[in-house]
């Protein structure tokens, strides 16, 4: 796998499970003040957010990595499929 590719596998996996993190460890404040809505946080922990995404994101990532050596997952293959069904319209 080129590295430029790897690196795009890499932010697309970061992001879905950065979405899937964002609600973990969510408490509300126990007083609202005037101007904040009642589900704001009052401590988001973003940093714990984004290191335990990196890390969920860095197993995955590795996971596919080795699908795709192992030609579990060939993209080549996918995409001649494609191409071929298209030609068929």
């Amino acid at each position: 796998m080129p590295i430029f590719t790897g690196f795009v596998l890499y932010n697309i996996i970061f992001w879905f499970v950065l979405f899937t993190v964002l609600p973990f460890w969510q408490k509300p404040d126990d007083v609202v003040e005037e101007g904040n809505t009642a589900s704001a946080p009052s401590n988001p922990y973003l940093l714990r957010k984004f290191l335990v995404t990196a890390g969920i994101s860095a197993v995955l990532w590795l996971v596919v990595y080795f699908l795709i050596r192992m030609d579990v997952i060939d993209f080549y293959q996918i995409a001649k499929q494609m191409s071929e069904e298209d030609n068929l319209k």
